[in-house]
């Protein structure tokens, strides 16, 4: 009979009260087996295929458009002769329209720096994981989101139908200096815009998550405003006219 190998206490602690046993592992067919996180899908290929049909579908939209809307080229350019309105196109259009009310180093350089870095910035300034993929995140934030909203669509237009009737750069022009008429002032006022909902709602002890809501909010609503109110409101001279009263039969519907 073979020698028994002695087993230790350090190993096997006698009278500890503890049941040891040998378990093994078999494979089995169970529906959580290979089961991912909750809630998703493979990318390839079902978002694959998605978006193969969604661009497959804007292709269409996009043919079945240049059959029904005629777009010839215009002549060719004449340096001598300025387009009146000489409006850029509608993805500038709210550009365009920022420079009517402040200098052009501000509303053109220093503003879109700004938002751009903002959004840039945005997935490390909140780095939460809380409500992640949901949107607007909770209840709460889909209030603050539509009242943020509400807020943009009013008091933008507002600023920019004063601003127009009395412009800042204008009447301080010989005042005060011209980067303080053309640009501090003005975009202070568009700061304090800005500031506004995120200084309300910091006496309700937000989440950075919903101070970022509120800025996007604002962002986002804003380049609307101002996007329409070049497009629609703006006529020969890049002066303001209702749509149903352009002079000369100016029509903005003319250049889509």
């Amino acid at each position: 009979m073979a020698d028994q190998i002695p087993v230790t206490d350090e190993i096997f602690p006698q009278h500890s009260g503890k049941t040891y046993s040998l378990v093994e592992l078999m494979p089995g067919e169970s529906p959580l087996v290979g089961k991912g996180p909750d809630d998703t899908v493979f990318s390839f290929p079902i978002v694959l295929l998605w978006e193969i049909v969604l661009l497959l579908g804007v292709t269409l939209i996009i043919f079945l458009f240049s059959l029904i809307k005629q777009a010839p080229l215009e002549t060719i350019a004449n340096p001598l002769i300025t387009t009146d309105p000489a409006k850029a196109p509608w993805y500038f259009m709210g550009l365009q329209e920022l420079l009517e009310h402040m200098h052009p180093l501000v509303a053109g350089i220093l503003i879109p720096t700004i938002l751009v870095v903002f959004l840039i910035a945005l997935p490390y300034i909140d780095q939460s994981r809380a409500g992640a993929g949901v949107w607007f995140t909770s209840q709460r934030g889909k209030r603050i989101v539509g009242l943020t909203a509400l807020y943009t669509l009013i008091v933008m237009p507002i600023y920019i139908l004063i601003d127009n009737a009395y412009p800042l750069r204008e009447i301080l022009r010989t005042t005060v200096p011209e980067w303080m008429a053309q640009g501090l002032l003005p975009a202070l006022i568009i700061a304090v815009i800005v500031a506004l909902p995120v200084i309300v709602l910091s006496f309700k002890k937000p989440t950075i998550r919903e101070v970022m809501l509120v800025l996007f909010t604002v962002l986002f609503i804003s380049a609307i405003v101002f996007t329409l109110s070049g497009f629609l409101f703006r006529g020969p001279g890049f002066k303001m006219y209702p749509p149903w009263q352009m002079p000369n039969g100016y029509n903005p519907f003319n250049g889509l």
